[in-house]
C-alpha cells in the first residue's frame, strides 16, 4: 500500500462518520487496532472499538468532518479536521488533528488531538 492508498482510505473513513454506523467505522481498523482519543485512555481491538464508538455516538444525530489539511509520510497520515456534530440537539464545532498509523490498508493506530473543553462547553451550553 502506498501513501496515496492510505490517503484515499482515510478520506473514505472520515466520510463514513456521517453515516453514524459503528460497525462500518470499525471495519476500517486492523483486528488489534487502537484508537487513542487523547483526553482519555486508548481503546484496543475491534470489539472494544465497536462498543466505544457506539457509546460515543449516543445522542449524535448528525456529523460531518471537513478535512482541512491531509499529509502522509509512508504509512503515517496526518489529518487536520473541523468536526461538525449535532449532539443532543446542540451543535459542536471541534477542531481536531488525527494521526493515523496504517498497516495493510487498515488503521493500526489512530491518535486524535483536540480540546475537550471546547467539546464540553458546546454540549453543556
Amino acid at each position: 500500500m502506498g501513501k496515496h492508498d492510505n490517503i484515499e482510505i482515510l478520506r473514505e473513513f472520515i466520510a463514513a462518520w456521517s453515516r453514524l454506523d459503528p460497525d462500518e467505522l470499525v471495519s476500517y481498523f486492523a483486528d488489534n487496532g487502537i484508537y487513542h482519543n487523547m483526553p482519555i485512555a486508548p481503546v484496543e481491538g475491534r470489539e472494544a472499538l465497536r462498543q466505544f464508538i457506539a457509546a460515543f455516538l449516543t445522542g449524535w444525530t448528525r456529523t460531518e468532518w471537513d478535512i482541512l489539511t491531509l499529509a502522509a509520510d509512508g504509512d503515517t497520515v496526518f489529518v487536520e479536521r473541523m468536526d461538525r456534530t449535532v449532539v443532543d440537539g446542540k451543535t459542536v464545532e471541534l477542531p481536531c488533528c488525527g494521526v493515523f498509523e496504517m498497516k495493510d490498508g487498515k488503521i493500526q493506530v489512530w491518535r486524535d488531538y483536540f480540546d475537550m473543553a471546547t467539546y464540553r462547553t458546546a454540549i453543556e451550553g
